[in-house]
């Protein structure tokens, strides 16, 4: 609907001035969901193509201008006094003092200056030992000079977008509830971002060669071993497929990774289709947040370029950076954390199993984050508000959702608030007694 919207202010099918009908009443009048037009007036008020006040309703604004309103951001700031159960953080295993000491270490060592920008000389070792703790097993052979190192997981998923995105209206293809720094990267690259249906085994073959027929598409990018924010896991036989139709329609694939914070079995996609695959993952989730060490293995012969496209927009990776991560990977260090954060966040998850287990959860046990499904009587926005109240702070499917895309009555919940035990669990026990007791009249 958004698109709708942009095309009919920006020619002047809708003039500056003119008053949209209520939200309700344009849903009504296109048989489509209250949530979806109120998504299309939230965008379109972002972009400054329409102003609203409370009581006055929502008129045509223009042009979109300079100034417009800074979207929700991507990293929520911790309040001391609320529990935090809408960012996946990673779980405090000992790994400040782990990092502290590797910086010692490297200060006493001396190796090389810091001083001058780094080179492909002073990069190697970190892309070297990504490349080791990524593995064949999981995206196939690869060498060092195949990785591409990024400022996390989000701008490397960035980096890779403006690698292989081209024309002045490029179209993303992508999950039909996806991540929100998705849709950041959309508004950042003026692209188009479609959504492909979904069912318990991730994308659906079908749909997405439907979305290729209708919409074209440069690239597919996916959350295929754990997808926020439902948990689900794309099965390999359902890869091969995607990768089919990648060759078909020659579709780019961009794999973000970043929740797992296990050593999988399956292949990425990467493995299976290498001459057109993106892999991207971090340390974020598994190791540390703070380092903001990414990475991406590129498709055959585009590494090169995607290091072109990173030395234009960010020069690459602070030197101190790159050796601290060079090292915890390469000593064993990360890989002892990544063990510990794995088997806390499987201790978080049994909690809160236990907490909810009554209600309509999906969980993994590797994943830091569960997605609930919520009973009757509850929609995913109003339950966060009345958890907000509770001084609970959680994420609705409307957060999830694409722009011109449904959101379930449901929300998820992320585990890793690194608050004490108790307070943890009585969180989880007020929210099952919130489930319980819906409001009274809601209007569906």
């Amino acid at each position: 609907m958004i698109q709708s919207l942009r095309a009919a202010i920006r020619s002047g099918e809708l003039e500056t001035g003119f008053k949209l009908p209520p939200v309700r009443e344009l849903a009504w009048q296109l048989g489509i969901t209250p949530g979806t037009v109120a998504r299309a007036y939230k965008l379109a008020a972002e972009e400054g193509l329409v102003s609203t006040g409370v009581g006055r309703g929502t008129f045509v604004a223009g042009q979109a201008t300079p100034g417009f309103a800074v979207p929700d951001a991507l990293i929520n700031t911790v309040q001391p006094d609320a529990i935090d159960l809408r960012a996946a953080r990673t779980p405090d295993v000992g790994q400040d003092a782990v990092i502290r000491q590797v910086m010692a270490d490297l200060a006493r060592g001396h190796t090389h200056s810091y001083l001058d920008y780094p080179n492909s000389e002073t990069k190697h070792p970190a892309r070297a030992a990504a490349a080791a703790w990524i593995g064949p097993d999981r995206v196939g052979r690869i060498t060092p000079d195949d990785v591409v190192m990024g400022l996390g997981a989000q701008q490397t998923v960035i980096m890779a977008l403006q690698t292989v995105l081209y024309g002045t209206t490029p179209v993303i293809l992508t999950e039909e509830l996806a991540y929100p720094g998705v849709r950041h990267a959309a508004r950042l690259l003026r692209a188009q971002l479609i959504g492909v249906e979904m069912d318990a085994d991730g994308i659906r073959p079908d749909r997405l060669e439907e979305a290729l027929r209708r919409h074209g598409g440069q690239v597919l990018l996916l959350a295929a071993e754990v997808h926020s924010p439902t948990t689900t896991r794309t099965s390999l036989e359902r890869r091969q497929q995607i990768a089919a139709l990648a060759r078909k329609y020659n579709l780019q694939i961009i794999e973000d990774d970043c929740h797992c914070i296990t050593r999988p079995e399956d292949p990425a996609l990467r493995a299976l289709c290498p001459e057109r695959a993106w892999y991207i993952s971090s340390l974020t989730k598994s190791v540390s947040a703070s380092l903001r060490f990414g990475y991406a293995v590129a498709p055959r012969g585009q590494a090169d370029m995607a290091r072109q496209v990173a030395q234009s927009s960010f020069y690459g990776l602070p030197q101190p950076v790159l050796d601290i991560c060079a090292e915890l990977l390469s000593s064993g260090e990360a890989e002892r954390i990544r063990q510990k954060v794995e088997r806390r966040v499987a201790e978080q998850v049994k909690g809160a199993v236990n907490a909810l287990g009554k209600w309509d959860v999906s969980w993994r046990r590797d994943v830091p984050f569960v997605w609930l499904k919520l009973p009757q009587g509850w929609r995913g926005s109003s339950f966060a508000s009345a958890c907000e109240m509770e001084k609970i702070r959680i994420k609705a499917a409307d957060e999830f959702a694409l722009p011109d895309g449904a959101a379930p009555h449901a929300v998820r919940l992320a585990l890793n608030a690194n608050i004490s035990a108790a307070r943890y669990e009585g969180a989880l026990a007020r929210l099952s007694e919130m489930l319980a007791r819906p409001p009274a009249a809601v209007d569906f």
